[in-house]
């Protein structure tokens, strides 16, 4: 046992012995299975009411298609969920103040960073382990070999190992929670789009003899999984079975994987303990505490008026204040460096994905091509725009739901509570202060849209409808994350549920569109097979939004917001732009107001300081 604890150190001996006890663990396991399953009944069902399928050829030709679609589903999932749970852990403790606990342990680096590592990725392994025996069950309906499950499932771990050691590093190297989760979403978006684009040949066709399209595949884990999923085929030239090569990708990612690991060994301890805390220099004088603004001022305060001679002139006694607003809470957001001063470093990183995305936009709607519209497919100029879009609404979310976990962990919510402030004044200020904080994430893809209106891409009436779109998402996500924070009293579950959600919609949205695009033509035989994906997304919504504290409002708004996703979607793709705003307006408004509402009305029971019996 002591050599065992010598390998994988005490921090992951801890969870792998504590973690089969929590009941999340099983519900993780057991839904994400669950899921899988009603998604592959849900294809079945829809391939069996559109088309006749009497032969073989016809099923291997469904289990092809329908372990794409699964292989791409779980690769997103498992690297988006590894760099949250990986930075959200490591997050934790620095807001608890443990990290430094346990850097006065005898752990060594390595035991404190690959034990965290490893621990906080447990979930993902378990998840995926549980998936095999389904994988397996796909290669039952022909088409599908074990070597494209092998490498299907060596890729998905390989990414999650190396996007959890970035999570892990980036949380170790920032000091606030926020600058964690936002540096983590924009490395990994720019690190998707970046070789998307390589893999395009906008950049060039060749890199150093080597075409576009192959250093995509080493270095993207979306090309790599397609690579991987692709079946063994016969070179006619040497009459040999050629296997699709994906040994330069895991040699990348482990690479990737190993030197974030470094870095994070050789650097845990200079990063750490926070550099807020500084030792004092000896002196004679006892060290006076200072009052610091937004721009960095600062004035020194005397602790006693013993302090102040009758020497000392009377510019010297003067302190210098400010006046506050009404509201504090939304006075502290926007006028001092509630999230800390390296919160422009996301903002500049933010700005240069800008940048780099409104070059491809420009570069798509200024092409010689027809773009003509097509039904069911997303226009051109759309393209690039929707990674923007996802990552200002994860970025303006994991801001909402870190804005009440900090202040939890760090004992501060209950300073708050213990005041005269008023639920409206805590709750809108919170608000205000996201939506301010986070004005680049919602400013800079509208004047996008502008731009693609001003080229002729987009209609007037349609520019409208995708301003008030994302306007309603925006509000949407960030109430979302207030929800959360307000009602998980762990921060790893609240960011973990919160920011969870968001990409489940994303990435759900997503994949019930490639389903139904593959079946455009039969929209009206997709409804029944769709009505266990959407009861189960139901349950599941409102699981992570009101089963801690119940609500009659948010359990409408759980259940209503999968049917009138998918009647979103439908309304698109056969082109109705005006049903999908009006659908999706008030389904997440509705959804808005219902996590709203309670908040200031009974923000006791919401926040978590009493129950809805005790009233």
């Amino acid at each position: 046992m002591e050599n065992e604890t010598l390998v994988v150190g005490p921090v992951l001996s801890r969870e792998m012995v504590t973690a089969p006890r929590r009941l999340r663990l099983f519900f993780a396991r057991a839904g994400y299975v669950a899921a899988l399953v009603m998604l592959m009944a849900t294809a079945w069902l829809i391939l069996s009411g559109t088309q006749n399928v009497r032969t073989l050829s016809d099923l291997a030709r469904f289990g092809s298609i329908l372990f794409q679609i699964l292989a791409t589903l779980q690769l997103v999932l498992v690297v988006l969920f590894s760099a949250l749970f990986a930075a959200s852990a490591v997050a934790q403790e620095k807001d608890r103040r443990t990290l430094i606990l346990l850097l006065l342990t005898d752990l060594t680096n390595s035991q404190l960073v690959l034990g965290k590592l490893l621990a906080s990725l447990l979930i993902v392994l378990v998840v995926l382990a549980a998936a095999v025996p389904l994988f397996l069950f796909v290669v039952l309906l022909g088409s599908v070999s074990f070597d494209q499950v092998a490498r299907a499932f060596a890729v998905t771990l390989a990414s999650a190992l190396a996007a959890g050691s970035l999570g892990s590093t980036v949380a170790l190297w920032r000091e606030k929670t926020f600058q964690a989760l936002a540096m983590t979403a924009l490395v990994l978006v720019f690190w998707f789009a970046f070789w998307e684009v390589v893999g395009s040949g906008m950049l060039a066709g060749q890199w150093f003899g080597i075409s576009a399209q192959t250093w995509a595949a080493w270095c993207s884990p979306w090309r790599a999984i397609l690579v991987a999923s692709q079946p063994v085929v016969e070179d006619f030239s040497t009459q040999r079975l050629v296997s699709p090569n994906i040994a330069a990708f895991l040699t990348v990612s482990i690479i990737v994987t190993v030197l974030l690991n470094l870095v994070a060994i050789v650097r845990v301890r200079v990063w750490n303990p926070s550099r807020q805390i500084h030792s004092q220099p000896p002196s004679a004088e006892p060290a006076r505490p200072k009052i610091e603004d937004k721009d960095g001022d600062s004035t020194a305060i005397a602790l006693a008026t013993s302090q102040i001679t009758p020497a000392t002139s009377c510019s010297e006694q003067i302190i210098r204040t400010r006046r506050v607003w009404n509201n504090p809470i939304l006075w502290r957001e926007i006028c001092t460096w509630a999230y800390g001063r390296k919160v422009l470093l996301v903002r500049l990183v933010y700005i240069a994905f800008f940048v780099a995305t409104a070059l491809v936009v420009h570069q798509v709607v200024t092409a010689d091509v027809l773009f003509g519209p097509r039904r069911g497919m997303l226009p051109p100029a759309a393209l690039p725009l929707a990674p923007l879009l996802l990552l200002s609404m994860v970025l303006i979310n994991a801001l909402a739901v870190t804005s009440l976990t900090t202040e939890r962990d760090g004992q501060a919510l209950d300073l708050l509570l213990a005041t005269d402030l008023t639920p409206k004044e805590i709750v809108f200020g919170k608000l205000g202060g996201i939506l301010y904080n986070t004005k680049e994430m919602i400013i800079l893809p509208l004047l996008l849209c502008f731009y693609v209106w001003h080229q002729g891409h987009l209609s007037g009436e349609n520019l409208l409808y995708t301003l008030l779109g994302v306007l309603v998402m925006d509000l949407f996500v960030a109430t979302l994350g207030i929800h959360a924070g307000m009602t998980y009293v762990s921060s790893r579950s609240a960011i973990g549920v919160s920011v969870g959600t968001v990409l489940f919609l994303f990435v759900g949205v997503a994949t019930c569109m490639r389903i139904m695009v593959a079946f455009i033509d039969s929209f009206e035989m997709q409804l029944a097979p769709f009505v266990a994906v959407m009861l189960g997304g139901g349950v599941g919504l409102y699981m992570a939004l009101g089963y801690r504290n119940p609500s009659t409002a948010i359990g409408l708004a759980s259940l209503a917001a999968p049917p009138m996703t998918f009647y979103a979607l439908t309304s698109f793709l056969m082109g109705n732009p005006l049903a999908v705003i009006l659908t999706t307006g008030f389904t997440y408004g509705f959804a808005t107001a219902a996590m709203l509402v309670p908040a200031i009305t009974e923000f006791d029971v919401a926040i978590g300081r009493t129950t809805a019996a005790d009233e």
